[in-house]
């Protein structure tokens, strides 16, 4: 096994076309379904990368930005950000392309953190990433940046550390009734 490699390496592009089978009852495709086919290609990305089986253990910020309609190619690209010890965080980019008109948008860019296992299921070492351009460093320092904002989150609304007087004073005049009363 390589101890780096570059993400140009484990690189994949799918294109599908989309069917009517996938839709919804108002010709869209299903958000369900465009994530399975993310989740694909992020498992093949990672397993390129690391010459093992991986599974997904998050994904990170899932937002659906256009619509896919029924006849439209779907393509989706996906590249390793980020290596850990044993995880890896690829990047998935989701595009439409009307076949009729040639417009291309971009429908979804979401992080998949993906990890490698060995042949007894448990985690295994990756090769490292080769940063070679200003984009691979940026994208390196973001999947840092993602994980440290998600620890402290994390830890800052676990049920130990949470403090209530801290939040609701935001909540004041948001969607909610609050009928929570301090106990004294």
């Amino acid at each position: 096994m390589k101890k780096y490699k570059s993400s140009k390496e484990s690189r994949i592009t799918i294109t599908e076309l989309m069917l009517p089978s996938h839709s919804n009852f108002s010709g869209k495709i299903h958000g369900g379904h465009i994530l399975n086919l993310m989740d694909q290609i992020a498992f093949a990305c990672a397993s390129k990368h690391s010459g093992h089986y991986c599974v997904t253990a998050s994904v990170n910020r899932v937002n659906f930005l256009n619509p896919v309609e029924v006849g439209e190619l779907l393509t989706m690209k996906a590249s390793i950000n980020y290596t850990g010890n044993t995880s890896m965080v690829v990047g998935v980019r989701v595009e439409a392309e009307n076949i009729q008109t040639g417009a291309v948008k971009h429908c979804n860019s979401s992080y998949f953190t993906m990890v490698a296992k060995n042949e007894e299921g448990k985690n295994t070492a990756v090769p490292g990433l080769i940063l070679d351009t200003i984009e691979s460093i940026r994208r390196f320092a973001r999947s840092l940046k993602r994980q440290r904002d998600g620890r402290l989150r994390d830890s800052t609304f676990s049920s130990e550390e949470f403090k209530v007087q801290d939040y609701l004073k935001e909540l004041v005049g948001k969607n909610a009734q609050i009928t929570y009363q301090a106990q004294s």
